[in-house]
């Protein structure tokens, strides 16, 4: 590991809620949260209880080999937690360890559906299973999967094709001629540019069409297109509810798989358990991944990309029944709790609070924008973005940075409207001393 990217060490058992405890005590509002894999805050209480729970220990031991040998309660369980909050038109689940492993899955599961699709009826081939073995069609096809600039998917080797957020991720590592299109950028406020936004997302859906059509002349047909519901590690990128349902019947019309990549913004910290929720669609997706703030990986998905044969979609773990089981009481804190509602409350707070200091530093701050607590704003470059996050973290604010300039704010979900005025409280000193 190269120590370069460390912040500074925390002390984990003297963290509480929302506040992280560094190792010489120091105790900081943490509006980062683990790079936003934090649903419940610091050592919560049921979590702790559930740990102490002489039954719940076999699970934590014992780690299985998910696909050959699963626990005994596993679907129940599974029936209970995951696909108790399963997108809209997803019965299925496949559950991962990571974010990154669950997209690289996800774009298998994709092709190996869009390939079984091209074949109809046909059982694979001899010529298929012998070329596969040497890297060659037809056994390994030229098929594609779209993705967006500014998009991020992870750093395994599959993924970085479809990653285009910093050249760091990238750097000396091949990558599939796989198409990318632009991503919107918008005009803030958006009340002040509809029209122009609207002409910005009808740019970049008519091209996401013509690069379908361009890869298809080709004979590299398009699989599948993957998107971020909010384009996070790149920038805090949005779009509109329209720009996505579009985006949605384009992958329809070419017969396209739509892979929703929900890693950073499922879970809740958006005002709604999924991003996608937000477009108001009875069809969002094919495919929705997800990862953080649900303890483990996976992805769920239709029937119809059920792999057609054992061993296909697979490793040795398959996810962790401990983190599912953990998974399950941050569900029931979540309905107990009542969390997605504070964070709605939370939210409007943070998203105003931080509108309202753009207006008094605007050569300071711009494009304060968010959904939920699942907030943020620029700076005017990288240098002042680091700076800021830097001196508030002295000041004990945890935050941090996505894209080129802009800071991001993602508490977990039990971050308080008075968490939200501490923070302003704090931010509008800092900025106030800004030189």
């Amino acid at each position: 590991m190269n120590v370069g990217a460390v912040n500074f060490f925390c002390d984990y058992e003297e963290s509480r809620g929302n506040y992280l405890v560094d190792v010489d005590g120091n105790r900081m509002l943490d509006l980062y949260t683990q790079i936003s894999s934090i649903p419940i805050g610091y050592n919560h209480p049921a979590l702790v209880k559930l740990l102490q729970n002489p039954q719940n220990v076999s699970s934590f031991i014992n780690r299985p080999a998910l696909g050959c040998l699963p626990p005994e309660n596993y679907v129940q369980k599974l029936s209970e937690t995951l696909l108790s909050i399963a997108p809209k038109g997803l019965k299925q689940v496949q559950t991962m360890s990571c974010g990154s492993c669950s997209n690289e899955n996800a774009f298998k599961a994709a092709c190996i559906w869009y390939r079984n699709k091209e074949r109809g009826n046909a059982i694979h081939t001899k010529e298929e299973l012998e070329s596969c073995m040497i890297n060659q069609a037809p056994g390994s096809p030229d098929i594609t999967i779209l993705s967006f600039m500014g998009g991020f998917h992870g750093r395994t080797f599959g993924c970085l094709t479809a990653t285009h957020s910093k050249a760091v991720h990238k750097l000396d590592i091949p990558a599939f001629d796989w198409p990318t299109a632009p991503f919107p950028t918008l005009k803030y406020p958006l009340e002040e540019f509809v029209s122009e936004n609207a002409q910005e997302e009808a740019r970049c859906l008519e091209e996401v069409e013509d690069l379908i059509v361009k890869f298809r002349k080709k004979g590299r047909n398009v699989a599948a297109i993957i998107v971020e519901p909010i384009q996070s590690e790149g920038g805090d990128n949005h779009a509109s509810d329209d720009f996505f349902q579009k985006l949605r019947n384009i992958a329809k019309k070419h017969g396209c798989a739509f892979l929703c990549d929900e890693v950073q913004t499922g879970g809740g910290s958006t005002g709604k358990f999924w991003a996608h929720e937000h477009w108001g669609l009875d069809d969002p997706a094919d495919i929705v991944t997800f990862s953080k703030k649900l303890l483990s990986g996976g992805y769920f998905y239709k029937d119809e990309l059920r792999p057609d044969m054992p061993y296909r979609i697979f490793n040795t773990w398959l996810g962790d029944p401990s983190k599912n089981l953990m998974f399950s009481e941050v569900l029931n804190v979540i309905r107990r709790e009542k969390l997605l509602d504070n964070v709605n409350e939370s939210g409007k707070v943070l998203l105003q609070g931080l509108k309202d200091l753009q207006v008094l530093y605007p050569h300071i701050l711009s494009k304060a924008r968010g959904k939920g607590t699942f907030c943020s704003i620029d700076a005017p470059n990288d240098a002042i973005r680091n700076t800021l996050v830097l001196k508030m973290r002295n000041k004990g604010i945890v935050l941090g940075g996505c894209g080129e300039k802009s800071i991001r704010f993602r508490p977990a979900l039990i971050f308080k409207p008075h968490h939200a005025h501490l923070f302003l409280n704090v931010f509008s000193d800092v900025l106030a001393a800004h030189k």
